[in-house]
């Protein structure tokens, strides 16, 4: 199963000083709108995202179509085949995806220490 980009969605409370801070690291934005309370930033092939207001905890996030620089891949697993094939090994989601669509969606599940996944699929 081909997961997609990587990155870690952090729930910030000030997202300009949070900015400022991992800018400091040497990370740049490259997507997102800091006036809508959401950034993406890139040093190398990490990413993280900067959401304020959006997320209650951190998230690990999962791109299906995407490479590590938010472009769309030719050839991708769709996140309803992930969410399939998920359900199929037992695993429990706390959102799905409906399999009635096609396109972008997402599905949402925990992991067995209470960190929450977010496979988002913009594709």
């Amino acid at each position: 199963m081909k997961l997609g980009a990587f990155s870690i969605s952090l729930a910030v409370e000030d997202i300009a000083a949070s900015k400022a801070f991992y800018e400091q690291l040497g990370f740049e934005q490259f997507h997102g709108e800091e006036s809508q309370n959401w950034v993406m930033l890139k040093n190398g092939e990490t990413v993280i995202g900067l959401f304020q207001d959006m997320f209650p905890a951190n998230v690990i996030t999962f791109n299906p179509g995407w490479n590590q620089k938010a472009e769309t891949l030719d050839s991708f697993d769709d996140v309803r085949a992930i969410q399939a094939s998920l359900k199929d090994t037992g695993i429990n989601l706390d959102r799905e995806a409906d399999i009635r669509e096609t396109g972008p969606a997402h599905i949402a599940l925990t992991d067995p220490d209470g960190n929450s996944i977010l496979i988002d699929q913009h594709v």
